[in-house]
């Protein structure tokens, strides 16, 4: 079956204090039209667009109201009248309240089907560029897979218990769940236990999240806290550690101060690539991909579609602590990452230390800017890698008619952009794409991750 895709501005833009209004309470006939950017399903009343959660194309159903603006509705469904063939029963039994999954109503093999389709969507439509050949999809685990996330938690007198986790779907409270599917199990099985320990410390109602960093071998939990933890709090917590082989510290402000309890030495997990040979330590606050095995998938596409030889002169924009810099040098003659975050980059530099590589260079720069007047901006590079934030990289694209690379990879975490600047570069600047495809990083979520190659 061909699925549909809708695009709607207008839902995409936050607005600061929308205007509720009163909702029907009777359930309402639709069938679905097609699915929008984020997925839910799309369907249209008295010429009002619906955005209705967990909806597929083609499915006839009952909905019922839970959001109207101006522009647009949405909706939960009430009653499933038809069935699309690609849904399927949620596993978690908190799929639905909580807001960390939107995709477990539809079959693990089609949810990357669907998300190929909206990149090709978003390409056409925003973009104006058409695929011609499309990588087969990077695919990894369907769930235990996430291994950094920050979650919430709240002490709720009236429950007499702590919530650790997510978001309610749509709504700022936070979900009460016993497990987590999708986090790796050290974590996702122990979101119980996480709560009992909390809510015997003296400052159970002073910490409002937890860093998670798990490495290959490590876990590291940080606890914002906003007070002291006492003595017999870090008893108790140092107790949990040692049980459940997790490293337990304190986060008393920024991620600077994330330390660990008194007494235990600072763990630093690690995560490796071995294909390339590469080892990388990072800090629990840090970005790194929350899907090791998809992240080493990635960066072996990359390796082998760049071809990099000794003679090639690569950049890396948005570079973070090196996560493709530190690959590529292991081939290319010379690599310069930049990164808009210092510590990241210090970090970068950290890692291509520990990792014997000499021939990259890491440079902090605000790529949203001119940066023209930097020394590595002055100097030409044959490649181009390419791994903004959901903002994109339009601002940057500009300095690519000085550098005049031959290649561009342009790894995304959003299609829209991409399919944006992918037109700003064909359309405006002259390159030819060559190929494009997603990436199962956030299996069982809306998130569609990609990647573009484009050639001079």
């Amino acid at each position: 079956m061909a699925l549909k895709f809708t695009f709607n501005k207008k839902n995409m833009a936050r607005r600061r204090y929308p205007k509720k209004r009163k909702l029907p309470e009777e359930a309402v006939k639709v069938t679905i039209e097609s699915l929008a950017h984020d997925g839910r399903g799309v369907a249209h009343v008295d010429g009002k667009v619906i955005f209705i959660d967990e909806a597929l194309p083609g499915e006839e159903l009952e909905f019922i109201y839970t959001d109207s603006r101006k522009d647009y509705a949405e909706g939960r469904v009430e009653t499933l009248l038809t069935r699309a063939p690609e849904r399927t029963d949620p596993e978690c039994e908190h799929f639905g309240k909580c807001g960390g999954c939107s995709f477990q109503h539809v079959k693990n093999e089609q949810q990357i089907i669907i998300k190929q389709g909206l990149l090709q969507e978003q390409f056409k439509r925003i973009g104006k560029v058409t695929i011609d050949e499309f990588w087969p999809p990077i695919e990894g685990p369907y769930f235990a897979y996430r291994r950094k996330a920050r979650m919430g938690v709240k002490y709720v007198a009236k429950k007499g218990r702590v919530l650790v986790g997510f978001r309610e779907r749509r709504n700022p409270f936070l979900a009460e769940i016993e497990s987590c599917k999708v986090m790796h199990p050290i974590v996702g099985e122990n979101l119980m236990a996480l709560s009992e320990m909390i809510g015997q410390l003296s400052i159970k109602d002073k910490i409002p999240q937890i860093e998670v960093a798990i490495g290959d071998e490590d876990c590291v939990l940080a606890f914002r806290v906003l007070e002291p933890a006492t003595d017999e709090d870090k008893e108790i917590m140092r107790a949990f550690g040692a049980e459940h082989k997790i490293s337990m510290c304190l986060q008393s402000k920024g991620p600077d101060t994330i330390i660990p309890l008194d007494g235990e030495p600072e763990i630093i997990p690690t995560y490796s690539l071995p294909e390339q040979g590469i080892t990388f330590k990072f800090k629990p606050a840090m970005f790194t991909q929350v899907n090791y095995e998809i992240n080493r998938k990635m960066i072996t596409r990359v390796m082998q579609e760049m071809n990099f030889t000794a003679e090639d002169s690569v950049l890396d924009l948005f570079c973070g602590l090196g996560n493709f810099s530190l690959p590529m040098a292991t081939k290319a003659g010379s690599v310069v990452g930049v990164e808009g975050d210092q510590p990241l980059v210090n970090h970068a530099k950290e890692n291509a230390l520990l990792n014997k590589l000499t021939n990259v260079e890491f440079y902090a720069a605000d790529l949203s800017k001119d940066v023209a007047d930097q020394a590595w901006a002055k100097r030409k590079y044959n490649k181009v890698l390419i791994d903004p934030s959901r903002a994109g990289a339009s601002e940057v694209l500009h300095n690519l008619k000085k550098w005049n690379p031959d290649l561009i990879m342009y790894v995304s975490c959003n299609p829209s952009t991409l399919a944006r600047d992918a037109g700003i570069l064909v359309n405006d600047m002259g390159y030819t794409l060559v190929k494009a495809g997603v990436m199962d990083m956030f299996p069982q979520t809306g998130h569609v991750e990609s990647i573009a190659l484009f050639k001079k």
